[in-house]
């Protein structure tokens, strides 16, 4: 049986070590019952251990079993949902929140990393958009001047990236981010019990049910009784419709490949084609990661030609790889206007809360969704909580998926 999201192995699984955590055999109760141990649900247990709230995480496999495993870990504010359109399905004031919420995220990582002395590679770099030979860079001018009116003020424009081939004119975000996820989930799982916290893993919540004492029913037939429930599952398994018909999933797909250290200047880098590319390096720089080729789930299978498409982009762009040694795919979930999904479940009990949507952004969303879901649960107020509520209607969203 395999417990994980899928039958791929991604660099991150293949080189860190998880905890392990035992079967839940009883009975239990908590103030804060999440299911689903990924980056959301395992951000949002650690952070309300922290403001003192008791917490218990099940997971049906073990911990980060599911997308998580699978991310490039982009930390980032430049995001996958350009400025310009989140401006226009958000207003201005949305744009810039978002821009605030994303850049809080990497704040946030970069805090927890430091406090917990977390060994996950962690550092700050720049990132870099830029399009394909011979296509108009308008999209790039006009994204700089959405993305600056959305408070990223150091956003600017230099004559190419630093990188093997020449991009032209390209987007640089600062001071965005990248880590090895896994070794970072792998610490903060810790810290949740070192809190008092209980994670259960192989231990699937069949039956959630809200009211004053919600209760989540396991397959096995134990019951977990709390004040609040949060669902973070990837797409939520509690949802009444109302959020599967407002996101789609996607499949991505991921190569490593072996370059000699030093051979590529570090950063993250970004192109405009469709389908598009996005690259970085791992940590000791001789590995290049490069995912992309996209596809709506269910609308193709094809996943050998989009690996083999992947490594002719790269090595036709990056004459010093070697090897390919890596090969993995992800499910991404897009929502209808380019901004997860956070906050209380709608037509379900106030004391259910969700957090999907993850739209190409699945770190920091996921790491938005504990510092509000916190909140939300604290009964604290949010600047971000209106822009991610679940049960929003965007004016001028697209109303299907392509």
């Amino acid at each position: 049986m395999n417990d994980h999201a899928g039958p791929s192995v991604s660099v991150w699984m293949a080189s860190a070590t998880l905890p392990t955590f035992p079967k839940l055999v009883a009975n239990e109760e908590a103030e804060v019952c999440i299911v689903g141990a990924g980056i959301a649900g395992l951000t949002t247990a650690y952070l309300l251990g922290r403001a003192g709230k008791s917490v218990i995480v099940l997971d049906d496999g073990p911990i980060v079993s599911g997308e998580t495993e699978r991310t490039t870990a982009h930390l980032v504010t430049a995001l996958d949902d350009r400025y310009m359109d989140l401006e226009r399905l958000h207003g201005e004031k949305g744009a810039r929140l978002a821009a605030e919420s994303h850049s809080a995220a990497i704040d946030q990582i970069e805090r927890i990393v430091r406090e917990e002395q977390i060994d996950c590679d962690f550092e700050r770099l720049d990132g870099y958009l830029f399009v394909p030979p011979g296509k108009s860079t308008d999209i790039l001018d006009n994204e700089m001047a959405a993305a600056q009116r959305a408070g990223l003020s150091d956003v600017h424009m230099v004559a190419r990236a630093p990188i093997p081939f020449d991009t032209g004119r390209t987007l640089c975000f600062p001071r965005q981010g990248q880590f090895h996820p896994l070794k970072y989930l792998a610490a903060i799982s810790q810290a949740i019990v070192r809190e008092g916290g209980r994670i259960y893993t192989e231990t699937h919540a069949a039956k959630i049910e809200g009211g004053k004492s919600a209760r989540i029913t396991t397959k096995n037939g134990h019951t977990i009784t709390s004040a609040a429930v949060v669902v973070a599952t990837n797409t939520p398994v509690n949802d009444l419709l109302a959020i599967h018909t407002k996101q789609a999933a996607y499949r991505t797909f991921v190569i490593g490949a072996t370059i000699p250290v030093g051979s590529i200047t570090k950063g993250l880098y970004w192109d405009t084609s469709d389908p598009y590319h996005y690259v970085r390096l791992s940590v000791r720089g001789d590995m290049l990661i490069v995912g992309g080729e996209d596809h709506k789930t269910g609308q193709a299978d094809d996943a050998e030609t989009r690996y083999l498409n992947l490594e002719k982009w790269a090595r036709a762009h990056f004459s010093m790889i070697k090897d390919v040694t890596f090969r993995w795919s992800g499910q991404v979930m897009e929502t209808i206007d380019g901004l997860a999904f956070i906050g209380r479940n709608p037509m379900d009990d106030p004391n259910i809360y969700i957090a999907t949507g993850d739209s190409g952004n699945g770190v920091t969303h996921g790491t938005i969704a504990g510092m509000l879901l916190t909140d939300l649960i604290g009964g604290r107020g949010n600047p971000w909580s209106a822009l991610y509520e679940p049960s929003r209607k965007t004016l001028g969203a697209l109303t299907s998926f392509a």
